[in-house]
């Protein structure tokens, strides 16, 4: 297969260019990413479709990825539970080397062939559930065992790939190719590759909770209220939802019910 994410960047002698060479350049390659993704928006729009079916029916999301990939899937799982108010545990990382051992970039684990599947079988996945397997190359063992095993197991699978007809897509029953091209640094895949995995992560789990009911006409009305910020948010919003006007009213009722969506509720209730 032909792996674009290791072909030279199309810049030469970076050493001598100035800063401001630099940065336009960089630049320049971002803005190839979003028309990269438009470009394979059906692809993402089918994976979308089966993860909110499978969420719908009491299944899991779980993001399975090595390096940049990976770690960038770990912060979109981890800000679902407070944006939407999801159980933790409906979208879930498996992380080569561990999420816990996410700062330490240890990435010698993406050759493991076993540890991906093994880690999955820990959390009892099962064909209610979704895999989505990340990997810039689409070569990576971790992900690419792992889907195997899912396929043999009726486990449904995607997966957001950065080259075309890779073996990891092969084996993802709704594949997302994203070819963003040669990386301004040859093969640093955290860069454009990095960015387009971002912006499809907050794609994906976006219009996702927008589907399974989390948000009301552009509101996070089912948003943890963790800090002094997030409460006001909240309560003005309540105050604009439900027509009260005093705002200590509006915060004792949101406080008391716990979120926006059971405030308004308790009040229709």
């Amino acid at each position: 297969m032909t792996k674009i994410t290791e072909q030279d960047s199309l810049y030469r002698h970076l050493e001598k260019m100035s800063v401001e060479e630099l940065t336009a350049r960089i630049n320049q390659e971002d803005k190839k990413v979003a028309l990269a993704i438009e470009k394979a928006l059906p692809q993402i729009n089918a994976v979308i479709q089966k993860i909110v079916a499978q969420l719908q029916d009491g299944g899991r999301l779980f993001y399975l990825g090595a390096g940049s990939g990976g770690r960038l899937s770990v912060l979109d799982a981890i800000e679902l539970p407070t944006t939407y108010g999801v159980p933790k545990g409906m979208v879930n990382v498996i992380l080569a080397g561990g999420v816990e051992h996410l700062v330490e970039a240890r990435e010698e684990e993406e050759d493991d062939r076993e540890a991906g599947w093994k880690a999955l079988l820990s959390e009892q996945v099962s064909p209610k559930d979704f895999v989505l397997g990340i990997s810039a190359s689409g070569t990576t063992p971790f992900v690419l065992e792992a889907l195997k095993a899912c396929q043999a197991n009726g486990i449904p699978t995607g997966c957001l790939v950065s080259n075309p007809e890779s073996p990891v897509a092969g084996y993802a029953d709704l594949p997302i190719e994203v070819i963003t091209g040669p990386e301004f640094i040859t093969g640093s895949t955290r860069m454009k590759c990095g960015t387009a995995q971002k912006m499809i992560f907050d794609m994906i789990s976006t219009t996702t909770m927008v589907k399974l009911g989390r948000v009301e006409d552009n509101k996070m009305v089912n948003v943890l209220l963790i800090n002094d910020k997030i409460t006001d948010r909240a309560v003005r919003m309540l105050m604009e939802r439900s027509g009260i006007s005093d705002y200590s009213e509006a915060k004792e009722r949101l406080l008391a019910a716990g979120s926006v969506r059971k405030a308004l509720d308790a009040l229709e209730g």
